[in-house]
């Protein structure tokens, strides 16, 4: 969520970065409804001054009623025959008929004040939800571009792209015949793009998970988190996925839950409404979950085999840092997942997004693309993102600066580190052998049991 001080003092601005992106935002309206809003702070705060003074006055004549009205009983009791019954009588009739009056004017300023607190609760619900729709400020830096053929892609690096003396094959060829793939069983159980891992194929999964988990925590000091994998949608908002990707969600059609589409999600909240110090900072976790996205998919050369599916697992870092320390966070993150890449021997490419294909919450992502010989193409296996205090404001996760400021809100960074199942292709595909067979990768070989090959 942006800070609502930038769209109120430069919302032309803003509307010039968010068209940066090639989105839209209810700009205009945010800035009428900050408007009302600030109106009616004023209104009610003029009138709760307008209710105490009336109670201040109200109270000085009630004071001044009960003495009169002592000084007629003493002259009805004719102690007192300083001035006459009947003017007395009249001047306590008039008193008391003003002073009722006057009792009236707090109960009407009392009714005003409803109104507008009721107003208020409105108008404040409607600009929250229409914050919600804003995205964040794209950095100078981002390459500007409505989509992904706009993104600046660097030179490969990394392992050599393998060169073969046969035809490799793809996965959804390879994984079969060796009998560590199943489609046909997994469309069985779920449907059109399920698959059963089986075999040395599940086992070399969840070999590149620790391994990647062993890496992230080992050399590059993160702690590992294992959160639920289903959360409550508040979650979802917070992390900026709510409510833009509403349908991409997979939830539960009676609770409140909603299964997460990557662990950003979890390890976005796990400070909301914590004050944290400075010194604490960063924070850094990883997390392995599998990941849930209701995507809309079409046949073809982009979806087939295992690249693209509904249910995927994947390992996530995430940092909480300070605003200073943001964009040097965003290139170690980057430098991790590519650690990763290197480890499995992947020729790899690094990609920095378009403004038009960056993630909502994001101001600068990075794209780590790793080559698959069998399908002969560059598959993402990582994403590596700084989103500065747009998910610290919806999670109201601050600190306390050292020198003693006012708190602030964290800069929060996500990258995957990595993705699979496209780990897994290229593993398969790049390690093949002619006879069909998959040489698995030295790193890997000691979470495999010692396992040099799947045949």
């Amino acid at each position: 969520m942006l800070d609502i001080n930038i769209i109120r003092e430069k919302p032309e601005w803003v509307k010039e970065q968010v068209a940066r992106r090639f989105d839209n935002a209810p700009i205009d309206e945010i800035v009428a409804g900050d408007a009302r809003r600030r109106e009616i702070l004023q209104e009610v705060e003029e009138l709760r001054r307008q209710r105490n003074e009336t109670s201040k006055e109200i109270g000085v004549a009630m004071g001044a009623l009960k003495k009169r009205e002592a000084d007629l009983k003493r002259a009805e009791a004719g102690q007192d025959g300083g001035q006459p019954l009947d003017v007395l009588r009249a001047e306590v009739a008039a008193m008391t008929a003003s002073a009722e009056a006057a009792k009236d004017k707090p109960r009407e300023i009392g009714e005003r004040i409803a109104q507008l607190d009721e107003e208020l609760r409105e108008v404040e619900e409607t600009l929250h939800a229409n914050m919600l729709w804003v995205p964040n400020i794209p950095d100078p830096s981002t390459p500007v571009g409505p989509d992904e053929s706009f993104n600046l892609i660097h030179e490969p690096q990394g392992a050599p792209i393998p060169q073969f003396d046969f035809e490799p094959k793809p996965h959804w060829d390879l994984g079969p015949e060796l009998g560590i793939l199943d489609f046909e069983r997994g469309v069985k159980l779920s449907g059109s793009r399920f698959y059963i891992l089986r075999g040395a194929g599940a086992r070399l999964q969840h070999a590149v998970i620790q391994f990647m988990l062993d890496m992230h925590v080992q050399k590059h000091g993160y702690e590992e988190i294992y959160p639920p994998f289903i959360v409550r949608s508040e979650n979802f908002v917070t992390a900026g996925q709510l409510p833009k990707f509403y349908d991409n969600i997979y939830r539960d059609a009676e609770e409140d839950f909603m299964l997460l589409g990557t662990a950003e999600i979890a390890l976005t909240n796990m400070h909301r409404d914590e004050l944290m110090e400075e010194a604490d900072l960063p924070i850094k976790y990883v997390a392995y979950t599998p990941c849930f996205r209701r995507e809309k998919m079409s046949a073809g050369k982009d979806v087939r085999g295992i690249k693209r599916g509904h249910q995927f697992d994947k390992v996530e870092m995430y940092r909480y840092t300070t605003p200073e320390t943001s964009f040097a966070a965003l290139e170690e993150m980057k430098q991790e997942a590519i650690d990763i890449c290197e480890a499995l021997g992947f020729p790899y490419r690094v990609l920095e997004l378009a403004t038009g294909d960056i993630s909502y919450a994001s101001v600068k992502t990075y794209d780590i693309e790793v080559w698959a010989a069998g399908c002969g193409e560059w598959l993402e296996v990582s994403s590596a993102s700084n989103c500065t205090d747009f998910q610290a404001r919806r999670a109201n996760a601050r600190y306390r600066p050292a020198e003693g400021s006012k708190t602030r809100f964290c800069h929060t960074l996500n990258a995957s580190g990595l993705a699979l199942p496209r780990v897994m292709i290229a593993i398969m595909e790049n390690n093949q052998q002619e006879d069909g067979s998959i040489v698995v990768p030295e790193v890997l070989r000691p979470y495999m049991g010692g396992r040099e090959v799947i045949r």
